[in-house]
């Protein structure tokens, strides 16, 4: 395999061929382009594979065991930056949601409106600052002048944060970025979403349950999205013994705005 200024061959390919396939992108977005951490490569500089890739993929050689204390202090830092730009936020209320909803949706509409109930009602917005439902509630938080916080994560494409983020943190690692979501969060309102924000409203659910952290109220935005999942929480999980019927409490399922945010707002005051 023969390299050029250290960029071994198969990936010079890739790069020349993440070009070629840039010449079609709309002005502005003429190259490929990754955030890492602080770090923007471009063009022939962007690296394949992600940060928690890395950590995680036990195939390969094995001398990167060597570098995990160096590892250990980039993820502090990644503590370090979080627990610095959000240690004076004030108030806040987490919304997830996918970011594959489209923005003449119905759930972006109500995405927006929740987004602008919160501000309204004195909390800040805290969201995962992508696109879908994310933007959505972001947005409505800006318009209504209040504080509009995206907490954004590596990924292999790069989705960047919404433009109607103020206050904007990337992170490396998916463990870093979920535990400022529930540090500087009173409560969550949770849209229909993926596998991403499945693990989002379970991982809040199971720290409810356990006592890991001081209850606080988590809503599920749409019945017709999430009737299947509380059926099946009640006539498999609590039926088979697997959690209790009182687990069922944890959580509160609306379709309305209004009674969503009083709900997140009034128990977590």
């Amino acid at each position: 395999m023969t390299e050029a200024r250290g960029v071994p061959e198969d990936a010079q390919e890739a790069a020349a061929a993440a070009n070629a396939a840039a010449e079609e992108l709309p002005y502005g977005k003429g190259w490929p382009e990754r955030h890492t951490g602080p770090v923007v490569r471009r063009r022939g500089q962007v690296q394949t594979g992600t940060t928690d890739q890395r950590l995680l993929d036990s195939h390969g050689p094995s001398d990167w065991v060597h570098g995990d204390p160096w590892r250990v202090m980039r993820i502090q830092s990644e503590f370090v930056e979080g627990f610095g730009a959000l240690a004076e936020l004030g108030p806040a209320v987490s919304v997830f949601g996918s970011a594959r909803t489209p923005a003449d949706s119905r759930e972006y509409e109500a995405a927006v409106r929740i987004g602008r109930a919160l501000t309204e009602a004195g909390f800040a917005v805290i969201t995962g600052g992508g696109p879908g439902a994310m933007e959505a509630a972001n947005r409505g938080a800006l318009e209504a002048g209040g504080v509009s916080v995206g907490l954004g994560i590596e990924l292999p494409f790069e989705q960047g944060l919404n433009p109607y983020v103020d206050i904007g943190v990337n992170f490396r690692y998916f463990f870093v970025r979920k535990t400022m979501f529930v540090k500087y969060a009173r409560g969550f309102v949770v849209l229909p979403g993926g596998f991403g924000t499945l693990d989002e409203l379970f991982e809040a659910l199971t720290l409810v349950q356990t006592k890991k952290v001081t209850r606080f109220p988590i809503v599920l935005f749409g019945s017709d999205y999430w009737g299947g999942l509380v059926r099946w929480i009640r006539g498999s999980l609590v039926a088979e013994g697997k959690a209790s019927a009182a687990d069922l409490e944890l959580f509160h399922v609306t379709d309305d705005v209004d009674e969503a945010v009083e709900r997140v707002t009034k128990e977590s005051a």
